[in-house]
């Protein structure tokens, strides 16, 4: 008689890496246009914060502004894009 090997019923689920958005500082957009862009373009971004990570690319040189879904990362980055801002490449997290 032969046996069939029993198979697994454990599944290794491989999560979808997140990506980074990140904003470069420039020499020509305003702390006033930056904190915009990101309070219009950045779901759930609050006043405060979107304030918090323009001060993060002006003194730092760059700041990750958003972390989540490839998707919804490649739209807020061209949308930011197009809005004037030096972004990085999207980068897997």
């Amino acid at each position: 008689m032969v046996f069939a090997p029993e198979k697994s019923s454990q599944t290794i689920q491989k999560l979808y890496p997140n990506f980074k958005i990140i904003v470069l500082d420039d020499d020509f957009n305003t702390f006033e246009h930056v904190s915009t862009c990101l309070l219009t373009y950045i779901p759930g971004m609050s006043e405060d914060r979107a304030w918090e990570l323009t001060n993060q690319v002006h003194f730092e040189g760059q700041s990750i502004v958003w972390v989540g879904p490839q998707e919804q990362a490649e739209l807020y980055h061209q949308q930011l894009r197009r809005a004037g801002l030096t972004m990085a490449p999207l980068e897997a997290d």
